[in-house]
This record gives C-alpha cells, structure tokens and sequence, in this order.
C-alpha cells in the first residue's frame, strides 16, 4: 500500500507539472483579442506568445506573466487548464525618458522618444519613422549598422563607409546620432551594433529632436538600456574572410527591490575580407545603470568604449574611363590600391546621463548629457582620382595616379538637452507643452594634423603638384609598358600587374605638411512644443530657435568666428479615422549651417584643412512636406507605414570644377526629392515574423552653376527599392519543432556616380537565408547565415572609375548563442 500511494503521489505531481494551459488575452477596454502579446511561465524558460485570435498554448504550472507594449503587464496563477487574461491599456507605462530597457522580443517597436522627446507611440507621431530592433539585428546577423538600415525604406549605402543617401539627399554631417544626441568620428569605419536596442530612421529633417540635421533624415541609435529581469547571452560566431566574433549581454537587478539595474554589452571581432588588404578588427565595451527608486525619479548612466582598427578601404578602380564603354569586371572586386602596411584607427569613449523627475502628476523634468572624445591615426596608399598620363599628357588608363597621406586628430564633444514637460486639460482637450534647450559643441583639438606626398617629380629633385607638355624636359621620366611618363613622387598603381609590398614612406617627399586647425562649431537651441489632444485629432506644433557658431583657429592667434541663426518651425497632425487606422501630414523645416568640422559630400573639406570658415556660405536650408498612413490589421499582428513627401534643400556646397583651382568650392542652388515607401513589419502568424519595406524617389539636382546638370537625377540614389526579410519557426508539436529558417530579398535599382556621369552603377538583386537550430528545452541557438546566395557581382556605389564600392560575393555566418 506503501509503495502504491508512493507511485500515486508521484504520478499526480507529474501530471500537475506536465499539464497544457490554454487561454485567451484580451483587451479589457474593448474585449478584442491581444495578437503577438507575450505569455512566460514565471521561473522557466518556457514562453509563447498569443495567435491571431488571441489563443496561447503553453506547457507547465505556475504563475504566467502576459505582456504587450501600450498595456499594463499582469499575472495570473494557473489554477485551471483553460482560463481569460484581459490586459488593462496604460499608454503611461512608456518611459518619459528612455532609462529601462524593452523586454518585448519581436521585430517592430511601437513607440519612439526621439521623434518629439517624448514618450510616443509611433502611430501618433505625424512623421515617418522606420525601426530595426535588436530581434531584427540578431537575426540577420547584422554586426554592422550598414547591414542593419539597408533594410530601412529610402535608406541607400553610398560607400563603404558609414554614410548613407536618405531620401535621395546626402548625409551632411558626420558620426552618429545615439540616445538622441550627436557623437562626432570620421565616417570611414562602420560602428558596431552589440550594445544597440534599436536603430531608428527619423526621415527629414528631425529639426524638431536634433541640431544640425540632415534633410534626408536622421538616423539614430537606442543603447541597450537595464532590465529589471535576469538575462545573460553570450555568443561566439565564424564566418567567410576569416571573421571571428563574440558577444556578451549580461542585464538584471543588483537589489532585491530591483530599483538599481544593471547592464554590461560587449563584443569582439577579428575580420579580414574580400577586398585585398582590408581588415576590421574591433572591441566594444558598454556598461549601464539605472536607478529607479520611485515612480517619480529615475536615473540612467552608461559608458561606450569603442576601439577600431582597420583599412580605409577607398575601393575598386576600373579600366576604361571611356564614357559608354565602361566595364565594370575589368578588374576583380577584391582589387585594393593600398599597400600593406595602410591603417585607420578610431578610439572613442562617450559618457551619457539620463535623468527624469515628476514634480508632480503633471509637471516633470528631464535633462540628458553627453560627453565624447575621439581620436583618428591614418595612414594609408589611395588614388589622386586621376588616371597616370605620358608625357604628351595623354591618360594611361592603366596606371592610376597614387598619394600618401597620414593624418592624426582629436576631438572632444559636449551635448546637453534639458526640457521641463507639462500634462493638463481644458475641457476634452489633452496638452502635453514642452520647453527645453539643446547644446551640441564640437571642439577639434590642437595638435592634429595632415602629412601628403604627391605630385611628380623634378630633375632637380623637387616636386610639382601637376604635369605641364610644354616643360616636359624638366621632369623625371620612367617607361611603363613601352610609355613614356612623368616620374611619380608615389609609384603608379599598376592595374594589369598589381602588387602588394610593404611600403617604405621614407622614399617619399612629403611636399604637403598641414597643421589641422583649431574648431569649435557650437549650436544652441530654445525650443517649445505643444502635443494637442482632442477626440480623435492629434496637433503637434513646434518651434525652434537656433545659433550656430563655427569658429576657426580656436583659441590661437588669427580666431575668426561667424554666427547663423533659423527660426525652425514644424506641424503635424494626426486623425485617428479608425482605432486602427491614423492619417497624418506634416511640415518641418530643417538647417545646416557650413563649417569646419564637416568633410562629407557636399563638402566642406577644404576648409577643414585651413583657417578660413565654410561658415562664409550660407547655410544649408531644407523643408519637409509628406502626409502618409500608419495602421494596424489582423488585430494588431502586422503594422504598416506608408507616405508620399517633397524635400527641398538648397545651398548645398560642392567642388567648383576650376582646374587653376582644384580646391575652390561653390554653392550648388538647389535638390529635391519627391517619393513613396512603405514598410510593414509583424506577425503573419505567431511564429511567422516578417519586416518588409518598398521605396521610390525621384531625387534631381533643380539649380546648379554648371546648367547641364539641372533637371538630372541625384547622384548615388535608385529610384527604385526593396527589401524582405522573414523568419518561420515550426510549430514545437512538429517533427522540426527545433528548427526556424529565415529568408531575405534586397534590390537596388541603378544609380549615377558621385563624380562621373559617363557610366550607371546596375541594378541588383540578392537573396540571403539563415536556418536556426534551437534544441527543445535547452537554452542553446545554432544559427547559419548565408548572405549573397547565387553569389551575384554588384556595386553599391561608386564616386568615379577608380572608386567603385564592390558588395560582398556570397558568405556564411555560423553563431552559436547561449540564453541563461
């Protein structure tokens, strides 16, 4: 009787513990189903998340915990086998400012901070903001931010740097915006996304969060912020050109009040790759804190080091610079002009404070800080983008024309942001007023400076900066291939025998020695903003005033400074025409004044090099106008964006083209751009996530000084894009229960050039795949990326015949992740 009582016991614990529970979330306002809400069993590592008709099934017992963004988080025992949770909405759960991180897993992000530095929900928000969430970048294995945003509507990799086409219109500003606040580096290497939570697309000018924005839009990187739950991942990846990688995700509560959180993000790579020479090796290191010890004040701090070492890869040069007859396979896509001793090192560490404080219910304060320094040492072998000539001055299309250059630099960054929110009502209407001030301050420190050898050289030893026929007799000569040339200060780069030495840089004169001057570039703000209310109507007005100040030789002898100012003002509005379905226009008005602490295209570049100020142009000016469409089917399962927009910019400055004066610069009148997109992202079904989105811009060049150019495309812009990516999990009850597979599609129409007009860079189309692996009751991923599957050759930009930027052939990335 012992032993049968015994074996009772034991078989009703088992089938407590091995029961199925079932049940419906629904919405406690409406009664409508909850689609894609989370349901875990508290304790296990067991979690679902609810179908199209708001239905879970989830194995165990205990208490579950359900969740969706935009309603209060609840728990309930599971005392029966099938029973209802309705999920009470609380839109006041969003953080005003972002100090906790996300704890839903999937690939959309319902709200934003940064759009109006406010807690948000995008659909409310009369701008077009497209989002890449942590889930998203794990997924396609997206190590890179260029990886993650060519998946973004509109969003078009110029290079093989980190700068993008938005819209159709040039980034103009350099580094990144993260946590809302502008960082200052040098473009060239791509910064990591480890420590990232989300990357949102601001699209236009985001005059209304940030300072100095670019017309296109703005692209902007949300750090991992603490959890108030414990969760641990490492992961350890191989791949194609020798890549290693690791990272780590460590989050969770240091008391037992859970008021002091903690996270710790870090990640390494070793990488080589396709392209001769170049190697990205990097270490990332972020540690976070939040303290929460009320609802009325909370506190986050976190630190970024960043430390990159790599090539400035410049691209693959070509044969044939005869306009109609270009061919682009003329060369291997792994051609590099570089030598092998070439290299580019980016240190940076950056300090944020985040602090929010309710006065009362409805007053609160919310102030945020950064604090940055970055360092640049570059050496490197590239092309004087110019083919080599003989001696009757004819091209040799064979042998490019080279340059050595070093450079060194350091920079120190200061932004503030501070804003006092008020909630209040007048009858039906609800008011959320902000006022605040923005401070961004780049400071380029004293003591950097740029080394160059080039030109040709003399017999009697010196060097001239160009090849004159007339004088041919005073210049020292080689034969190459039966030619006879002008010698170079830096050898030709052969492109029928290309070969890769250790270059000896003593052999070179370096004929230009420049000092980097002293900057300061300083932009501050007062702005105020009023969030109306009513019904089913949305107002939001803005508006915004800015002083920009660029000053040369800082603090030295000869100082100069010039001062800007706007007047920025935005307006939106919102119509809820269902509670799915929301129907919004908008206006902004954007500005850029020209500085020194600018390099990109368009360019102020040679005034970076010199004392004068770029602020001597006008500044760059730009509006946005675009209406669009946000909504919600199938229950909230799949969202969708879409939106018509002009942007005009005008001022823009470009190379004048004078050949007495290669460095002299003009302002081009002006662009615009007029297009469509759409991105939609979500559940299919509950184990069918999808992210898709389409893009047309028609983008031309409305006033230039050279008149041809007017009425013609912009450069380095498709007009039309797509992109879809997928991830199918098999039912747990299936026989490949263990097993998710992911597929990927991107295409890119052709694009124009940067600087040459004389060929079009081809459309492409790529497919990528992944399969997952994620054994039953284990806390274990193995997952295999395969990118570039038919291994297509295609380019996804170029700037003239000798700087085309080749894509990767096809690659593999295998990860293996552990959760615990």
């Amino acid at each position: 009787m012992k032993h049968v009582f015994t074996f009772l016991l034991v078989l009703g614990s088992f089938c407590l513990h091995a029961q199925t529970i079932t049940g419906n979330v629904l919405d406690a306002n409406t009664g409508a189903p909850v689609v894609g809400a989370t349901v875990k069993l508290l304790n296990t590592d067991k979690g679902t998340v609810t179908d199209t008709e708001g239905k879970f099934t989830i194995d165990g017992a205990g208490t579950l915990q359900v969740s969706f963004v935009g309603f209060r988080t609840t728990t309930a025992r599971t005392r029966e086998r099938f029973f209802t949770v309705e999920l009470v909405p609380e839109t006041a759960e969003l953080q005003t400012v972002e100090v906790v991180g996300r704890v839903a897993k999937d690939y959309t992000s319902e709200y934003s901070f940064s759009a109006t530095k406010i807690a948000a929900l995008n659909k409310d928000i009369p701008q077009s903001i497209s989002t890449v969430t942590k889930e998203l970048i794990a997924d396609r294995q997206a190590f890179q931010l260029a990886d993650a945003v060519k998946i973004v509507s509109g969003v078009t990799p110029a290079s093989f740097y980190n700068q993008y086409t938005i819209r159709g219109i040039s980034q103009n500003e350099e580094g990144q915006i993260i946590n809302g606040m502008r960082t200052r580096q040098y473009y060239f290497l791509q910064p990591l996304t480890a420590n990232i939570e989300r990357v949102e697309v601001l699209k236009g000018p985001a005059s209304a969060s940030f300072s100095s924005v670019d017309p296109g839009g703005s692209i902007n990187l949300v750090t991992k912020k603490p959890l108030a739950v414990d969760r641990k991942e490492v992961s350890l990846s191989v791949g194609s050109f020798s890549t290693l990688r690791s990272t780590l995700d460590f989050t969770g509560p240091l008391n037992a009040q859970k008021t002091l959180l903690y996270r710790v993000n870090g990640a390494y790579q070793e990488a080589r790759s396709y392209r001769d020479l170049v190697r990205n090796n990097a270490v990332l290191i972020s540690p976070s804190f939040s303290y929460v010890p009320n609802n009325r004040t909370a506190l986050n701090a976190e630190l970024i080091y960043s430390n990159m070492t790599g090539n400035l890869d410049r691209g693959q040069p070509i044969f044939g610079a005869v306009a109609g007859v270009t061919n682009l396979n003329s060369t291997p896509i792994s051609l590099n002009l570089g030598a092998s001793n070439d290299f580019f090192k980016s240190k940076q560490l950056i300090i944020m404070g985040n602090l929010v404080h309710k006065f009362t219910d409805h007053i609160s304060f919310n102030a945020s800080y950064m604090k940055q320094t970055w360092q640049e040492d570059l050496q490197e072998h590239r092309t004087t983008n110019a083919f080599a000539v003989d001696i009757t001055n004819k091209p040799v299309t064979s042998l490019a024309g080279m340059q050595f250059v070093q450079r060194q630099q350091f920079w120190n960054i200061d932004n503030l942001n501070a804003y006092v929110n008020f909630n209040f009502n007048t009858g039906a209407a609800r008011h959320d007023l902000l006022v605040g001030y923005d401070l961004s301050d780049w400071h380029k420190l004293k003591g950097g400076g740029q080394n160059t050898a080039r030109g040709l050289l003399l017999t009697n030893g010196t060097v001239a900066a160009s090849f004159v026929p007339a004088n041919a007799a005073n210049y020292q000569t080689i034969t190459a291939g039966g030619v006879i040339l002008p010698r170079p200060n830096v050898n030709y780069f052969d492109l029928n025998n290309p070969t890769y030495t250790i270059r000896n840089v003593t052999d070179y004169t370096l004929n230009a020695r420049t000092p980097l001057p002293a900057a300061l570039t300083t932009t501050n703000a007062i702005y105020i903003q009023e969030q109306l209310r009513w019904n089913k109507l949305l107002i939001l007005l803005g508006l915004r005033q800015e002083w920009f100040r660029d000053i040369t030789n800082y603090q030295s002898p000869g100082e100069l400074s010039f001062t800007k100012t706007a007047l920025l003002p935005r307006v939106g509005i919102t119509y809820a025409i269902r509670p799915n379905l929301n129907l919004y226009g908008t206006y902004l008005e954007g500005f850029q004044g020209q500085s020194n602490t600018v390099t990109l295209m368009p360019n102020t570049g040679t005034f970076f090099n010199t004392a004068k100020s770029a602020n001597l142009f006008e500044p760059l000016r730009s509006d946005l106008k675009e209406i669009g469409v946000k909504a919600q089917f199938f229950g909230g399962r799949i969202s969708l964006n879409a939106a018509v927009y002009e942007i005009n910019h005008r001022n823009l400055l470009l190379n004048a083209n004078l050949p007495a004066f290669p460095d002299s610069l003009v302002t081009r009148g002006a662009e615009r751009s007029r297009g469509f997109e759409m991105d939609v992202a979500g559940y299919l079904l509950p184990n069918w996530q999808v992210n898709a989105s389409y893009s047309y811009i028609d983008a031309v060049i409305v006033s230039d000084n050279e008149a041809s150019l007017v009425g013609q495309r912009k450069q380095n812009t498709p007009r039309h894009s797509g992109n879809l990516w997928t991830r199918y999990n098999f039912t747990p009850n299936s026989p490949l229960g263990d097993l998710g597979i992911g597929f990927g599609m991107q295409y890119s129409g052709s694009k124009i050039p940067w600087f040459s007009r004389a060929f079009e860079i081809p459309a492409y189309t790529l497919f990528d795949m992944a399969v997952y692996y994620t054994p039953a009751r284990t806390n274990v991923q193995v997952a295999l990326n395969v990118n570039n599957l038919t291994n297509q050759t295609y380019w996804i930009g170029a700037q003239n015949y000798l700087r085309l930027f080749p894509g990767a052939p096809r690659n593999t990335m295998l990860t293996l992740t552990y959760r615990f």
